[in-house]
C-alpha cells in the first residue's frame, strides 16, 4: 500500500510542505506567513537531517508513484539529567521531541501516522531516546493516546518573547 523510509536531505521541501500544512489545519497559520514558514523550515530540513539533530521518516505512495504521502520527525534534543517518574534512576537524554506528524489528505484514516509513529518509536528505543515528548493536536490526541502517550504537567508562557 506505501512504504517508509528515512528521510534525506533532499525531502527538505516537501519535509517544509508539511510543517505548513500542519500548522494550516490547526487554524495557527496565515496565508500570508505560509511561504515564510515554508522557507525557513526547508532552510532548517536541509541543515538538520544531514547533521542528524533531526531524524525523520516519510511514507511513499506505492511503486511506481514518488509521491510522499506522510511524514513524522524527531528532533534530538540533550535532556539535563533528572529523575526517572519511577524514582529509581536518572534520566539522562537525548531527548525525542516528535514533531510534524503529518498525512496528505487523501491518505487519512488509512494508519499512516500510526506506521511513522511506530517508525519514529523504534528508532528511539533502539538508539537510547530516554525521554519522548509532543504536541498534540485534537486530531493526533486518539492516536498517540493509542500509542501509550499520556497528557503532562507541561504549560506555556502566553505573553510571547519579543526580541
Amino acid at each position: 500500500m506505501y512504504t517508509i523510509r528515512r528521510a534525506v536531505a533532499a525531502d527538505a521541501p516537501v519535509l517544509a510542505r508539511h510543517r505548513a500544512e500542519m500548522f494550516r489545519d490547526m487554524g495557527e497559520l496565515p496565508d500570508d506567513l505560509y511561504g515564510t514558514l515554508v522557507e525557513a523550515a526547508t532552510a532548517y530540513f536541509a541543515r538538520a537531517v544531514p547533521d542528524g539533530s533531526y531524524v525523520a521518516w516519510v511514507a511513499q505512495a506505492p511503486e511506481g508513484r514518488d509521491e510522499i504521502i506522510g511524514g513524522a520527525g524527531l528532533q534530538l534534543r540533550v535532556l539535563l539529567p533528572r529523575p526517572h517518574p519511577t524514582g529509581t534512576r536518572l534520566l539522562r537524554g537525548p531527548q525525542g521531541l516528535i514533531m510534524n506528524v503529518f498525512t496528505e489528505r487523501p491518505w487519512r484514516r488509512r494508519g499512516v501516522a500510526a506506521a511513522l509513529m511506530r517508525e519514529v518509536l523504534g528508532w528511539c528505543q533502539a538508539n537510547g531516546v530516554e525521554s519522548i515528548v509532543l504536541h498534540a493536536s485534537g486530531a493526533g490526541r486518539p492516536l498517540y493516546e493509542k500509542l501509550g502517550f499520556t497528557p503532562t504537567n507541561e504549560m506555556r508562557y502566553g505573553a510571547g518573547v519579543t526580541r
